[in-house]
């Protein structure tokens, strides 16, 4: 089997690099560098993608080692016809790390064609941290890096507003444009780099916020080797996603016109506004993948297909997505219910083996934006706390006391700060004390929970139960 790489793969292509892109993880892989490839296939779009790893560990050296090629294997029903494809995706052309690379890092800003900037950082990676400096080698946040990027290129190009950038971040946070925006503005102040470069950044750039829809199980690791197989070649970074895909940008036609993904029939929505669509998916889709991993997991199943077929578990899933989440949306209903009933669809769906643990990766980030909100709508609509929800964050809090779960081991895997924070917690081995505590936590939900009415006691009593009986027959007692 040959070493997949440039050389054994000669259909791979070159081509001019205008896309820089944050985050070398399966999900981007499988979404937008699958939608350039698909642009440059279809549409004549002639762009590869250099990939920056956002933290000092990743996986560019893993790339770099292919070449940056690698095969996706999309899985699903299209239009009631069964798709199971395999493709070599050939759209990044190198990986860097600014951690170690990072002179050419900044070279990125020095590229005149260079155009776009795509991001998924995770919902933790747009954030404002105060100790950065411009001339931090780099920046530890995402912002940070990315203004270091753009202050470099404003010099290198003498504020020609022709050489601004075109940026679209797909983190999982309401108004991820806006949000990133901001913290850019405030490195602008922190840094004092001048009201010449802030009128550049204005004019030239464009901020958009962004909701990406694909769910990416990753690396199918089940069939791995069928896969293979089928592609003659080695490939570590074989990613599997669902076949469903679609994209929400809130942007101006100008930039659809600079993004073709319409001439090359893909599910890219240009909008002026995205929030319907956000809340929508945010909310049916990203809350009930949040509390259903915990409960699912310390029940003992690995996988959202088998949690949503259970009997018990499945029932579960069904209430938190339409008695409780479901409630706190403001669409019609009957769309609501299609778009629950296709949300469901594709959780069983019988070719895609998502695996739970990956999606408990920065669980408490992920439950503030996908089920926080939720709660307090459901709690001041209904008078009454949702129990699902809050047994999902118990769910949560139980997986990062860590230890075993039969014989394989749990590895939580968030900021240290809030790894820290519960190890201490449960050693006190008082689930009140845990309960306060992660609910004091401003660093984690940017406010005290506790004062919310009931939280605390609710959210104790369900880590009381799951400790004594056990996550499935606490899940019976909800139902």
């Amino acid at each position: 089997m040959n070493q997949l790489n440039r050389k054994n793969a000669p259909a791979a292509k070159t081509r001019p690099e205008r896309i820089i892109q944050f985050g070398e993880g399966n999900f981007l892989r499988a979404f937008v560098d699958w939608i350039v490839w698909n642009m440059n296939e279809k549409a004549d779009f002639n762009s590869s993608v250099v990939v920056v790893q956002p933290i000092d560990k990743g996986m560019v050296d893993m790339l770099n080692a292919q070449d940056c090629l690698y095969h996706l294997n999309l899985q699903g029903l299209d239009k009631g016809k069964t798709v199971d494809s395999i493709d070599m995706i050939d759209v990044i052309s190198r990986g860097l790390n600014p951690y170690t690379q990072f002179d050419e890092y900044m070279k990125l800003a020095e590229n005149p064609e260079m155009r776009f900037v795509i991001s998924n950082t995770t919902e933790a990676g747009i954030a404002f941290d105060a100790n950065c400096k411009l001339d931090d080698k780099p920046a530890s946040s995402y912002p940070g890096k990315l203004v270091q990027l753009l202050y470099h290129r404003f010099k290198t190009f003498n504020g020609d507003k022709s050489k601004g950038l075109i940026i679209f971040p797909c983190e999982l946070i309401f108004h991820n444009g806006k949000e990133l925006k901001k913290c850019i503005e405030q490195y602008i102040e922190l840094w004092q780099l001048g009201a010449e470069f802030k009128a550049w950044f204005d004019a030239a750039c464009g901020v958009y916020s962004t909701l990406v829809d694909r769910i990416v199980p990753g690396y199918p690791k089940d069939t791995i080797n069928e896969i293979l197989a089928k592609v003659n070649y080695e490939d570590k970074l074989v990613v599997k996603a669902e076949i469903f895909h679609f994209w929400v940008i809130e942007a101006p036609e100008s930039v659809a016109k600079e993004f073709p993904a319409d001439k090359a029939g893909l599910n890219v929505l240009f909008v002026p506004n995205e929030s319907p669509y956000h809340e929508r998916k945010v909310t049916l889709l990203n809350g009930p993948h949040t509390v259903l991993s915990p409960v699912g997991y310390l029940s003992g199943l690995d996988t959202v297909r088998e949690i949503c077929e259970d009997e018990v578990l499945g029932k579960f899933v069904r209430k938190v997505m339409t008695e409780e989440l479901m409630s706190t949306l403001n669409l019609p209903k009957d769309q609501l219910e299609q778009y629950a009933a296709d949300v469901m669809e594709r959780f069983r769906n019988p070719f895609v083996k998502h695996f739970v643990t990956s999606i408990m990766l920065n669980s408490f980030p992920k439950f503030k934006t996908r089920d926080l909100p939720g709660l307090k709508i459901y709690l001041e609509r209904k008078g009454t706390l949702p129990q699902g929800i809050v047994l999902g964050l118990a769910g949560i809090c139980t997986y990062y006391k860590g230890g075993k779960r039969g014989n394989d081991q749990i590895v939580p895997n968030d900021d240290k700060q809030i790894l820290d924070l519960l190890t201490n917690l449960w050693a006190s081995g008082d689930v009140k004390k845990v309960a306060q505590g992660v609910l004091a936590s401003e660093y984690i939900w940017g406010e005290d929970l506790n004062k919310v009415a009931g939280l605390t006691d609710l959210l104790a009593k369900d880590l009381e139960s799951i400790a004594s009986k056990g996550m499935l027959e606490t899940v019976k007692g909800i139902l």
